[in-house]
């Protein structure tokens, strides 16, 4: 009888990329993965660091799988509670004082020692390793066990040599390190055979890549996806998430050059204002950023751009500000994130001076805000009327619906059969919103109804 394994993961893709490596690793073990904690034998949390007060929603979510612990207890079943990733990484001793109750505590480098932590925590032991193995995570992980669907994450970078004042990614992640590029293609390879069409490369500075093949050379991530769309199989590439100063002219130019790769770039720029980028350690400026989005348009002249955007940082001032605004109208983005600064621990933004009061945060990212969701929307509008092709990756929430992205990664709900899942498919985009699109299926009638379904008229 398989043991029930409940994994819940917040943060970004590479943080849905550990979860699914470890429920490979754990199916060895015998761990079936589920949706929900209920009498599950193994709960892990895989957490974030990045937003607001994420400590405190892990231990909100521990408090509720404490009592199914509990519940396990009560019928004489052991249950183990688990938290991963980067809180855990950077607060596991005070994961461990506060709650005394969880079993294991560890971050993302250690996650293909799961096996040998459960063992050691299932006397009265608890174990807690946050290391940085000198042996690489990659090199253990087991092949993918259950596919990963039509369109799938595949880590090629991790960590972060940039040290960037309020972020808290060197100090969890580690420094950067990148996979060597046939172990990439390798894995590339098996979730193309196992019916992946769109492989989404992942990096905490993904375009920062610079793997050692067997002959000692390196490859950067323009080599890199080159060589991916080489393979038989893949019909999309893309890659996320990328920083300003690695984007290079090679990669650049693949966006011209490789048809697979997607005409979507998520580049964070964080601000406008080159006093606030400089307090920030990013190490470019808004003209710089702004040189490197024209040779992008050069080369792609149809680039859907996105990027991050944090208000409020310590020092920021109402110029500062308006630098930004600035900035967003030049580019016109087709989506972005944005955010209030909140200080991480451990960074040195916690520390500086100038902090901004909450209200005037609140004033300024509504205002930002309001600029970055017009241009959302403008965008999706503009996209009314044409012919895309999408593929379908995901069911949609209403009975016979398919949920897609076309090439610029804007969301299409589509009525359609299920037999067109994993399939890209030309719709006509019909309607538009500030999130998202709906449309309808172009195609040969062939499409819609195969000849082998088709009933005598």
């Amino acid at each position: 009888m398989s043991k029930k394994l409940f994994i819940k993961t917040w943060g970004c893709q590479m943080n849905v990329y550990d979860s699914k490596k470890m429920a490979d690793i754990l199916a060895s073990l015998g761990y079936a993965s589920v949706e929900k904690p209920d009498d599950a034998d193994l709960m892990i949390l895989n957490t974030c660091h990045i937003r607001e007060k994420a400590t405190e929603k892990v231990f909100s979510d521990l408090g509720r799988l404490r009592e199914h612990k509990q519940a396990k207890a009560a019928k004489g079943q052991k249950a183990l509670i688990a938290v991963a990733g980067c809180v855990a990484q950077a607060e596991g001793d005070v994961i461990l004082q506060r709650a005394k109750y969880v079993d294991m505590v560890f971050g993302p480098q250690t996650y293909h020692l799961l096996p040998e932590m459960i063992l050691n925590a299932t006397g009265d032991r608890r174990v807690v390793n946050t290391d940085f193995p000198a042996e690489t995570k990659f090199d253990h992980l087991p092949e993918d066990s259950v596919s990963q669907g039509p369109s799938a994450f595949l880590s090629v970078q991790e960590g972060c040599d940039k040290f960037c004042t309020f972020c808290v990614v060197p100090y969890t992640r580690g420094a950067e390190f990148s996979r060597p590029p046939q172990q990439v293609l390798e894995e590339a390879k098996r979730i193309v055979d196992q019916g992946t069409k769109e492989i989404t490369l992942l990096g905490q500075n993904v375009n920062a890549y610079h793997g050692i093949d067997a002959a000692g050379a390196t490859w950067d991530l323009a080599r890199l996806i080159a060589a991916i769309a080489e393979l038989k199989g893949p019909e999309r590439i893309r890659y996320m998430t990328s920083h300003p100063r690695d984007m290079n002219d090679d990669l650049i130019a693949a966006h011209r050059d490789i048809a697979k790769l997607m005409p979507f770039l998520h580049l964070p720029v964080q601000s406008g204002s080159d006093r606030v980028l400089e307090l920030m350690n990013r190490k470019h400026t808004a003209a710089e950023y702004l040189e490197i989005i024209a040779k992008l348009k050069q080369a792609r002249p149809d680039l859907a751009l996105s990027s991050d955007f944090i208000v409020g940082f310590p020092g920021e001032t109402d110029a500062d500000h308006q630098a930004t605004l600035e900035l967003v109208r030049q580019v016109n983005f087709a989506s972005c994130y944005s955010f209030k600064y909140s200080p991480r621990p451990g960074t040195p933004g916690a520390v500086m001076g100038g902090v901004v009061p909450e209200d005037v945060k609140d004033v300024r990212l509504q205002e930002l805000q309001t600029i970055l969701f017009d241009q959302q929307r403008g965008y999706n509008q503009h996209s009314v009327g044409k012919i895309m092709p999408v593929l379908f990756d995901r069911k949609g929430q209403k009975a016979g619906q398919l949920l897609g992205k076309t090439p610029y990664m804007q969301s299409v709900y589509v009525d359609a059969p299920q037999r067109l899942f994993g399939k890209i498919v030309d719709v006509r985009i019909d309607k538009a919103t500030q999130n998202g699109t709906a449309g309808t299926i172009v195609t040969t009638e062939e499409t819609l109804n195969p000849s082998h379904e088709r009933t005598a008229a």
